[in-house]
Protein backbone atom coordinates (compact mmCIF):
# COMPACT_ATOMS: atom_id res chain seq x y z
CA UNK A 1 0.00 0.00 0.00
CA UNK A 2 1.28 3.17 -0.74
CA UNK A 3 1.96 6.14 2.02
CA UNK A 4 -1.10 8.02 0.42
CA UNK A 5 -3.34 4.98 0.44
CA UNK A 6 -2.25 4.43 3.87
CA UNK A 7 -2.90 8.37 4.87
CA UNK A 8 -6.70 7.89 3.28
CA UNK A 9 -7.16 4.92 5.49
CA UNK A 10 -6.05 5.81 8.46
CA UNK A 11 -7.08 9.55 8.91
CA UNK A 12 -10.84 8.68 8.53
CA UNK A 13 -10.09 5.44 11.09
CA UNK A 14 -8.68 8.07 13.68
CA UNK A 15 -11.72 10.66 13.51
CA UNK A 16 -14.42 7.82 13.76
CA UNK A 17 -12.30 6.84 16.80
CA UNK A 18 -12.05 9.85 18.14
CA UNK A 19 -15.71 10.57 17.54
CA UNK A 20 -16.51 7.50 19.15
CA UNK A 21 -14.31 7.83 22.22
CA UNK A 22 -16.86 11.16 23.28
CA UNK A 23 -19.62 8.70 23.76
CA UNK A 24 -17.84 7.29 26.38
CA UNK A 25 -17.78 7.92 30.03
CA UNK A 26 -16.57 10.72 31.13
CA UNK A 27 -17.65 11.93 34.61
CA UNK A 28 -17.16 15.09 35.74
CA UNK A 29 -15.77 15.77 38.99
CA UNK A 30 -17.72 15.46 42.01
CA UNK A 31 -19.18 18.89 43.04
CA UNK A 32 -19.00 20.31 46.63
CA UNK A 33 -21.81 19.17 48.71
CA UNK A 34 -24.40 21.86 49.05
CA UNK A 35 -25.08 23.12 52.20
CA UNK A 36 -28.12 25.51 52.17
CA UNK A 37 -31.96 24.64 53.74
CA UNK A 38 -34.42 23.66 51.38
CA UNK A 39 -36.52 27.36 50.42
CA UNK A 40 -39.68 27.28 52.39
CA UNK A 41 -42.99 27.22 50.60
CA UNK A 42 -46.73 27.55 51.16
CA UNK A 43 -48.19 26.32 48.00
CA UNK A 44 -52.19 26.94 47.80
CA UNK A 45 -54.30 23.47 48.54
CA UNK A 46 -55.89 24.06 45.42
CA UNK A 47 -53.02 24.08 43.60
CA UNK A 48 -52.42 20.83 41.05
CA UNK A 49 -49.86 19.89 38.15
CA UNK A 50 -50.82 17.83 35.22
CA UNK A 51 -48.89 16.54 31.94
CA UNK A 52 -50.32 17.23 28.69
CA UNK A 53 -47.46 14.80 26.33
CA UNK A 54 -47.46 15.92 22.80
CA UNK A 55 -45.07 12.88 21.39
CA UNK A 56 -41.73 11.84 21.44
CA UNK A 57 -38.68 11.49 19.90
CA UNK A 58 -37.14 7.87 18.95
CA UNK A 59 -33.43 7.91 20.37
CA UNK A 60 -31.22 6.51 22.56
CA UNK A 61 -29.58 7.09 26.09
CA UNK A 62 -26.09 6.91 24.18
CA UNK A 63 -27.15 10.05 22.46
CA UNK A 64 -28.59 11.78 25.84
CA UNK A 65 -25.21 11.76 27.87
CA UNK A 66 -21.71 9.89 27.97
CA UNK A 67 -21.54 6.60 29.00
CA UNK A 68 -25.21 5.57 27.90
CA UNK A 69 -25.78 2.69 25.41
CA UNK A 70 -26.87 2.95 22.00
CA UNK A 71 -28.53 -0.18 22.86
CA UNK A 72 -30.80 1.44 25.36
CA UNK A 73 -33.89 2.88 23.37
CA UNK A 74 -35.89 5.67 24.63
CA UNK A 75 -38.47 7.81 23.69
CA UNK A 76 -37.57 11.46 24.45
CA UNK A 77 -40.53 12.87 26.40
CA UNK A 78 -42.34 15.92 24.62
CA UNK A 79 -44.71 17.25 27.17
CA UNK A 80 -46.02 20.06 28.39
CA UNK A 81 -46.77 20.99 31.92
CA UNK A 82 -49.81 22.85 33.28
CA UNK A 83 -49.50 24.28 36.85
CA UNK A 84 -53.21 25.39 38.43
CA UNK A 85 -52.63 28.03 41.33
CA UNK A 86 -55.84 30.00 42.63
CA UNK A 87 -53.82 33.25 41.33
CA UNK A 88 -53.54 32.21 37.73
CA UNK A 89 -52.12 28.92 35.66
CA UNK A 90 -49.17 28.33 33.76
CA UNK A 91 -47.94 26.03 30.66
CA UNK A 92 -44.43 25.10 31.03
CA UNK A 93 -43.32 24.68 27.23
CA UNK A 94 -45.80 23.51 24.66
CA UNK A 95 -44.16 20.09 23.17
CA UNK A 96 -45.22 19.67 19.63
CA UNK A 97 -48.06 21.34 18.28
CA UNK A 98 -50.78 20.66 16.24
CA UNK A 99 -48.71 21.65 12.50
CA UNK A 100 -45.38 19.74 14.04
CA UNK A 101 -44.74 17.91 10.86
CA UNK A 102 -44.40 20.95 8.49
CA UNK A 103 -42.27 22.51 11.35
CA UNK A 104 -39.90 19.42 11.61
CA UNK A 105 -39.47 19.88 7.76
CA UNK A 106 -38.34 23.55 8.74
CA UNK A 107 -35.65 21.77 10.44
CA UNK A 108 -32.04 21.12 9.39
CA UNK A 109 -31.78 18.46 6.56
CA UNK A 110 -28.62 16.34 8.93
CA UNK A 111 -31.25 16.56 12.01
CA UNK A 112 -33.93 15.64 10.05
CA UNK A 113 -32.08 12.68 8.82
CA UNK A 114 -31.31 11.50 12.42
CA UNK A 115 -34.60 12.40 14.29
CA UNK A 116 -37.80 9.65 13.87
CA UNK A 117 -40.88 11.14 15.88
CA UNK A 118 -44.37 10.24 16.55
CA UNK A 119 -46.91 13.22 18.11
CA UNK A 120 -50.20 12.75 19.46
CA UNK A 121 -52.63 15.83 20.67
CA UNK A 122 -51.08 19.04 21.43
CA UNK A 123 -51.63 20.78 24.26
CA UNK A 124 -54.42 23.18 23.39
CA UNK A 125 -56.10 20.21 21.66
CA UNK A 126 -55.79 18.67 25.07
CA UNK A 127 -56.39 21.95 27.04
CA UNK A 128 -59.88 22.31 24.88
CA UNK A 129 -60.70 18.17 25.28
CA UNK A 130 -60.92 18.74 29.46
CA UNK A 131 -62.99 21.78 28.81
CA UNK A 132 -60.22 24.14 30.18
CA UNK A 133 -61.32 27.77 30.20
CA UNK A 134 -58.08 29.37 28.88
CA UNK A 135 -58.68 32.72 30.57
CA UNK A 136 -57.34 31.17 33.34
CA UNK A 137 -54.05 30.88 31.65
CA UNK A 138 -52.09 33.48 33.09
CA UNK A 139 -48.61 33.05 30.58
CA UNK A 140 -46.60 30.02 29.06
CA UNK A 141 -43.43 29.71 30.23
CA UNK A 142 -40.94 28.75 28.25
CA UNK A 143 -37.65 26.61 29.88
CA UNK A 144 -35.75 27.67 26.43
CA UNK A 145 -36.42 28.80 22.46
CA UNK A 146 -35.58 25.43 20.85
CA UNK A 147 -38.17 23.96 18.42
CA UNK A 148 -39.51 20.82 20.62
CA UNK A 149 -40.55 23.30 23.50
CA UNK A 150 -42.32 26.05 21.35
CA UNK A 151 -44.01 24.24 18.55
CA UNK A 152 -47.84 24.52 20.08
CA UNK A 153 -46.98 28.60 20.81
CA UNK A 154 -49.59 29.54 17.38
CA UNK A 155 -52.49 27.47 18.79
CA UNK A 156 -52.22 29.65 22.07
CA UNK A 157 -52.03 33.13 20.79
CA UNK A 158 -53.01 35.75 23.26
CA UNK A 159 -51.18 34.39 26.40
CA UNK A 160 -48.20 35.96 27.25
CA UNK A 161 -45.23 34.48 26.71
CA UNK A 162 -42.71 34.51 29.74
CA UNK A 163 -39.07 34.23 28.55
CA UNK A 164 -35.89 35.73 30.23
CA UNK A 165 -34.19 39.06 27.91
CA UNK A 166 -31.22 37.09 26.95
CA UNK A 167 -33.61 33.90 25.39
CA UNK A 168 -35.05 36.30 23.42
CA UNK A 169 -32.21 38.24 22.46
CA UNK A 170 -31.84 34.53 21.46
CA UNK A 171 -34.65 33.89 19.55
CA UNK A 172 -34.27 37.17 17.76
CA UNK A 173 -30.44 36.47 16.78
CA UNK A 174 -30.12 32.56 17.19
CA UNK A 175 -29.96 31.79 13.56
CA UNK A 176 -31.21 28.15 12.87
CA UNK A 177 -32.31 26.90 16.11
CA UNK A 178 -34.61 29.80 16.95
CA UNK A 179 -35.46 30.22 13.26
CA UNK A 180 -39.03 28.43 14.13
CA UNK A 181 -40.31 30.22 16.77
CA UNK A 182 -38.87 33.73 15.41
CA UNK A 183 -41.16 32.59 12.17
CA UNK A 184 -44.22 32.93 14.50
CA UNK A 185 -46.41 35.35 14.35
CA UNK A 186 -48.82 37.12 17.32
CA UNK A 187 -46.26 35.98 20.06
CA UNK A 188 -46.72 38.37 22.67
CA UNK A 189 -43.48 38.27 24.78
CA UNK A 190 -42.75 38.88 28.66
CA UNK A 191 -39.69 39.48 30.05
CA UNK A 192 -38.87 37.68 33.09
CA UNK A 193 -37.68 40.36 35.85
CA UNK A 194 -35.14 38.73 38.66
CA UNK A 195 -35.53 40.66 41.09
CA UNK A 196 -35.26 37.87 44.07
CA UNK A 197 -32.42 36.99 45.86
CA UNK A 198 -30.83 33.74 46.30
CA UNK A 199 -32.35 30.52 45.72
CA UNK A 200 -30.58 26.80 46.09
CA UNK A 201 -27.34 28.63 45.63
CA UNK A 202 -28.30 30.09 42.39
CA UNK A 203 -27.87 34.17 42.73
CA UNK A 204 -31.00 35.23 41.59
CA UNK A 205 -34.52 33.71 41.45
CA UNK A 206 -38.42 34.71 40.09
CA UNK A 207 -41.21 34.00 43.07
CA UNK A 208 -43.72 33.54 40.64
CA UNK A 209 -46.46 33.86 43.44
CA UNK A 210 -44.73 35.16 46.05
CA UNK A 211 -45.44 31.66 48.04
CA UNK A 212 -42.69 29.46 47.08
CA UNK A 213 -44.78 27.74 44.98
CA UNK A 214 -43.36 28.22 41.62
CA UNK A 215 -39.16 29.59 41.98
CA UNK A 216 -38.15 30.45 38.35
CA UNK A 217 -34.00 30.93 38.36
CA UNK A 218 -31.66 31.38 35.62
CA UNK A 219 -29.68 28.75 34.48
CA UNK A 220 -27.96 29.54 30.80
CA UNK A 221 -25.52 27.18 29.37
CA UNK A 222 -28.20 25.05 26.65
CA UNK A 223 -29.32 28.46 25.43
CA UNK A 224 -28.50 31.95 26.61
CA UNK A 225 -31.57 32.19 28.62
CA UNK A 226 -32.66 28.55 29.74
CA UNK A 227 -34.47 28.73 33.12
CA UNK A 228 -34.96 26.21 35.65
CA UNK A 229 -38.29 25.78 37.41
CA UNK A 230 -38.59 24.67 41.03
CA UNK A 231 -42.23 23.74 41.80
CA UNK A 232 -43.41 22.74 45.71
CA UNK A 233 -46.45 21.34 45.87
CA UNK A 234 -49.33 20.89 48.45
CA UNK A 235 -48.51 17.94 50.63
CA UNK A 236 -44.44 18.54 50.21
CA UNK A 237 -43.98 17.12 46.68
CA UNK A 238 -40.98 19.14 45.30
CA UNK A 239 -39.78 18.88 41.52
CA UNK A 240 -37.04 20.75 39.84
CA UNK A 241 -38.10 21.56 36.16
CA UNK A 242 -34.63 21.77 34.50
CA UNK A 243 -35.90 21.95 30.93
CA UNK A 244 -32.56 20.89 28.44
CA UNK A 245 -29.53 20.77 30.99
CA UNK A 246 -29.61 17.18 30.57
CA UNK A 247 -31.89 15.14 28.16
CA UNK A 248 -31.87 12.26 30.82
CA UNK A 249 -31.60 12.39 34.47
CA UNK A 250 -28.47 10.71 34.57
CA UNK A 251 -26.70 13.41 32.81
CA UNK A 252 -27.16 14.97 36.41
CA UNK A 253 -26.86 11.64 38.76
CA UNK A 254 -24.09 10.23 36.77
CA UNK A 255 -22.47 13.56 36.36
CA UNK A 256 -22.26 13.00 32.39
CA UNK A 257 -22.81 15.74 29.85
CA UNK A 258 -23.74 15.10 26.05
CA UNK A 259 -21.69 13.35 24.18
CA UNK A 260 -19.81 15.54 21.41
CA UNK A 261 -22.16 16.14 18.49
CA UNK A 262 -25.51 16.99 20.45
CA UNK A 263 -23.69 18.88 22.40
CA UNK A 264 -21.42 20.75 19.71
CA UNK A 265 -24.73 21.58 17.71
CA UNK A 266 -27.23 21.71 20.78
CA UNK A 267 -25.92 23.73 23.49
CA UNK A 268 -24.65 27.49 23.63
CA UNK A 269 -22.18 27.15 26.11
CA UNK A 270 -20.99 23.79 26.84
CA UNK A 271 -19.38 25.04 29.72
CA UNK A 272 -22.02 26.78 31.24
CA UNK A 273 -24.27 23.24 31.29
CA UNK A 274 -21.19 21.36 33.23
CA UNK A 275 -21.67 23.60 35.53
CA UNK A 276 -25.48 23.74 35.91
CA UNK A 277 -25.09 19.57 35.61
CA UNK A 278 -22.41 19.97 38.80
CA UNK A 279 -24.66 22.27 40.51
CA UNK A 280 -27.96 20.16 40.23
CA UNK A 281 -25.94 17.15 41.18
CA UNK A 282 -25.55 19.19 44.60
CA UNK A 283 -29.11 20.41 45.07
CA UNK A 284 -30.32 16.30 44.08
CA UNK A 285 -27.91 14.51 46.80
CA UNK A 286 -28.65 17.24 49.79
CA UNK A 287 -32.50 16.35 49.11
CA UNK A 288 -33.04 12.97 47.51
CA UNK A 289 -37.01 13.66 47.78
CA UNK A 290 -36.83 16.57 45.15
CA UNK A 291 -37.85 14.66 41.78
CA UNK A 292 -35.51 15.86 38.62
CA UNK A 293 -37.38 16.35 35.73
CA UNK A 294 -35.80 16.86 32.61
CA UNK A 295 -37.68 17.87 29.72
CA UNK A 296 -37.20 14.79 27.67
CA UNK A 297 -36.93 12.01 30.53
CA UNK A 298 -40.19 10.88 30.70
CA UNK A 299 -39.35 9.20 34.20
CA UNK A 300 -40.01 12.70 35.31
CA UNK A 301 -43.43 12.49 34.42
CA UNK A 302 -44.33 9.14 35.50
CA UNK A 303 -46.12 10.16 38.90
CA UNK A 304 -48.06 13.45 37.63
CA UNK A 305 -52.03 13.35 36.36
CA UNK A 306 -52.55 13.72 32.63
CA UNK A 307 -54.96 16.72 32.03
CA UNK A 308 -57.26 14.61 29.90
CA UNK A 309 -56.98 10.71 30.15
Amino acid sequence: MTRGRLILVVVPALAIALLMSTFRASPLPTPAPFAGPLPPASPPERMSLYQLPTGVTHRDAASAYRGGSFRDKRDFAMTALLVKHPRGDLLIDTGFGRDIDAHFRSMPLPFRMLTRYDHGRSAAEQLDAAGYDRRSLRAILLTHAHWDHVSGLPELTGTPVWVTAEELRFIRDGGALTALVRGFEGVRYEEIAFEGGRYLGYARSHDVYGDGSIVIVPAPGHTPGSVIVFLALPGGARYAMVGDIAWQREGITELEERPWIPRFFGDWDPAGVRGELSHLAAIAARFPEMTLVPAHDSRGFAALPRLVP
